[in-house]
C-alpha cells in the first residue's frame, strides 16, 4: 500500500466518524492522537507489500508502543 492511500484512508476514517484525530508519519508508521488532548492512539505499520498493516496502541501508564496486533 502506497503512503498516500494510507493518509488519505486516515483521513477519510476520520471525518466519516466526526473528526478530531491527527496523525503523523514517522519511521514509516503512521502515529494517530487526539487533536484535543495530544494523546496517543495507534501506529499504523505498513507491512509487506498488501493491504496490511501492524497496528501498536500505547500502554496508559507507559510511553512506548508495547503491544502490536497484525491487521
Amino acid at each position: 500500500m502506497k503512503d498516500d492511500e494510507i493518509i488519505m484512508r486516515i483521513e477519510t476514517f476520520d471525518a466519516a466518524n466526526g473528526g478530531g484525530v491527527g496523525w503523523y508519519e514517522d519511521k514509516g508508521a503512521y502515529h494517530l492522537y487526539l487533536l484535543e488532548t495530544e494523546a496517543p492512539i495507534a501506529r499504523l505499520k505498513p507491512v509487506g507489500t498488501r493491504d496490511e498493516v501492524r497496528l501498536g496502541y500505547c500502554a496508559r501508564r507507559q510511553l512506548r508502543w508495547p503491544v502490536e496486533r497484525r491487521l
